[in-house]
């Protein structure tokens, strides 16, 4: 076992050593130690971590800095604000209630009492050997070191934790309203990215994440009647028993024994999570590729019968996304009751329970799916949201269609959804460009539709740019080139530009970097003697190409194509059973766009701009001649 968990890691390590040799590329390196014992009486916990830190920067560094999420959990605190001042809370962290005939609106972290707040405190912290002064702003700790560590050289940081689980679930909590008991995402002091744009010491407002990669070696000491699930390989499973041993092996624990210690080892990854609770069922199959789905869930939960037939349905997920993007680099991954909906981790997922087949098998879709879009392609979620959780749902989308089949859906409705959020927030006039950071954004809508919705139509509609096939060739290349590292979104343009020949920085520019929109119409259609002119108008200020559908009184039909110049390459006929008209470039600097077919305007029956509906036009109405 030890030998096969050997060969993973140096896969994964020399995956990741070519990786970095792209263009100078580099990242840091960590590994963690942690013990940890969990008191489940007073969801209080004491820890011990030791942090080898490997500088592959060429900058020294004087400062390190931690996140302490649990912190946020506090009233008062920056998070505890922002739910009170923000136009639309998350309705998951306030508090509704009647004042006379008003509905008012609290923050439920404002509501938490002493030993109901979540906190993380550090002591004795260590950089080899030497006391090293700390400074703890909220959710970050601040670090001087006692020695700079140079390029290319180590420091073992040690420290000493306490916490406590506070009792309410954002993401990471306890006592959820399922009955969970506890969530443990973000519960240990974590060390904060640092790379080629500098520190990236976010404080913690409820938003997204950015990690470095590493290896985590973790030791949880609970209740022994609580079974756990999460991050890693499970060290001492015949030890452990609650559905993790070997086939055959019977597991008996003495009864003065009161704990069990869990040990569980993840190499390479960029976070660690687990979740435990003492009413646990626990299910395993093995599925594809030898790897191993575990599923926790309440045994005495309503949908016990959902969760059974959820483990097939995940394996199937798991075919798809091997075969759209790539090979799931790890052998185990769990999908875990808790947290307050569905957020996903490091080889698991933490998901609320209480859901219909279609919705279990819905969130879980999503969530595995993020074991590509985030947990092997780790984008910095705080600055490139959209990158993680648009292509996540792209695929996630896809990959329902074909598991869940809806034969009263239309095939191109699957991301019909995510076009009309786009356009519902643009009819709003309160979009932000994606270039925003996470956290500050106006809204939550707004958020929300950005990085999910607007995110799947950046690469739908890719697909209409370049080509359906072209994309999703740029996906599987993107993943081959990128996996175990921190691709930016130019590093996503540049492998479509390279899978494709065609120049793409107008399209990251126009659709992440503004809120400029696409509006094409049909201006004219005129008899000129025995031919027809067409007239086209650009409205919006977002450049496209054209694909235009023609069909005629005698039923024949017809594509013209009218490029982008800006892209220095032409489409190639994405519907060969058609004739292709290619026509020559329209430049963005000319509003208007005539060209002529050679034939009688009695004779269209009707033009259609954009026949696919990949184009994310904001005004439908003007795209369609219809014969009079």
């Amino acid at each position: 076992m030890k030998t096969k968990y050997l060969i993973i890691y140096l896969a994964f390590y020399f995956s990741n050593c070519l990786s970095a040799q792209r263009l100078g590329y580099w990242q840091q390196e960590v590994k963690y130690r942690m013990e940890v014992n969990m008191d489940v009486k007073t969801f209080q916990y004491l820890g011990k971590q030791v942090l080898e830190y490997t500088n592959n920067s060429n900058d020294t560094l004087r400062h390190v800095y931690y996140h302490l999420y649990y912190n946020a959990f506090q009233p008062g605190s920056e998070m505890d604000i922002r739910l009170q001042t923000i136009k639309d809370p998350d309705r998951r962290m306030i508090r509704t209630f009647k004042q006379g005939t008003t509905e008012q609106k609290t923050s439920r972290i404002a509501d938490l009492k002493s030993n109901e707040i979540g906190y993380l405190n550090i002591q004795n912290f260590k950089q080899d050997g030497i006391t090293c002064p700390t400074k703890v702003t909220e959710t970050i700790l601040e670090v001087t070191l006692a020695n700079p560590i140079l390029p290319k050289q180590k420091a073992v940081f040690t420290l000493d934790f306490t916490g406590q689980v506070p009792n309410l679930i954002r993401r990471a909590g306890r006592n959820s309203e399922e009955g969970v008991a506890l969530s443990m995402a973000q519960w240990y002091p974590k060390i904060c990215a640092f790379d080629f744009e500098g520190w990236h010491a976010d404080p913690y407002i409820g938003r997204e994440f950015h990690g470095v990669w590493g290896d985590f070696d973790v030791k949880i000491t609970i209740d022994k009647n609580y079974v756990v699930g999460g991050s890693g390989y499970l060290q001492n499973k015949n030890e452990i028993g609650h559905g993790y041993q070997d086939e055959g092996v019977v597991v008996k624990h003495p009864k003065k024994q009161k704990t069990l210690t869990w040990h569980f080892v993840a190499p390479k990854v960029h976070d660690f999570t687990w979740a435990a609770d003492a009413e646990y069922a626990h299910d395993k199959i093995i599925g594809e590729n030898g790897v191993e789905l575990h599923f926790l869930y309440k045994k005495n939960g309503p949908n016990v019968e959902q969760w059974k037939q959820l483990p097939e349905k995940t394996n199937q997920l798991l075919r798809f996304f091997n075969d759209k993007i790539g090979p799931y680099p790890y052998k185990q991954y769990s999908v875990i009751q808790g947290g307050d909906g569905g957020m996903e981790y490091a080889m698991c997922t933490l998901i609320t329970g209480n859901r219909s087949l279609p919705s279990l098998v819905g969130v879980t879709a999503h969530e595995l799916a993020h074991s590509w879009f985030q947990h092997v392609l780790a984008t910095n979620e705080s600055k490139h949201e959209w990158m993680d959780e648009g292509f996540t749902s792209f695929i996630s989308d896809m990959a329902m269609e074909e598991v869940m089949p809806n034969p009263n859906r239309k095939k191109e409705s699957t991301f019909k959804s995510s076009y009309n959020n786009y356009f519902r927030m643009v009819a709003t006039g309160r979009e932000q460009p994606q270039t925003t950071h996470a956290d500050r954004y106006d809204e939550n809508l707004v958020y929300g539709i950005s990085s999910y919705s607007k995110g799947t139509v950046f690469l739908s509609q890719l697909g209409y740019v370049i080509g359906w096939e072209n994309m999703m060739k740029t996906l599987k290349r993107y993943y081959h080139d990128f996996q175990f590292t921190h691709p930016t979104p130019n590093d996503f343009k540049r492998t479509a530009e390279r899978v494709s020949g065609a120049v793409l920085d107008w399209y990251l520019i126009d659709w992440t970097q503004t809120t400029n929109t696409i509006d094409y119409g049909i201006k004219s259609v005129e008899a000129k003697g025995d031919n027809t002119k067409i007239t086209l108008e650009r409205i919006g200020r977002m450049p496209m190409p054209l694909d235009i559908l023609v069909e005629y009184t005698d039923g024949s039909k017809a594509q013209i194509h009218i490029p982008n110049p800006l892209m220095r390459w032409v489409k190639p006929n994405p519907n060969p059973e058609m004739v292709w008209e290619v026509q020559k470039p329209w430049h963005w600097g000319i509003p208007t766009y005539s060209f002529e077919l050679l034939t009688n305007k009695d004779n269209i029956a009707k033009i259609v701009i954009d026949p696919s509906s990949l184009m994310a036009d904001v005004n439908k109405d003007n795209d369609v001649y219809l014969k009079p």
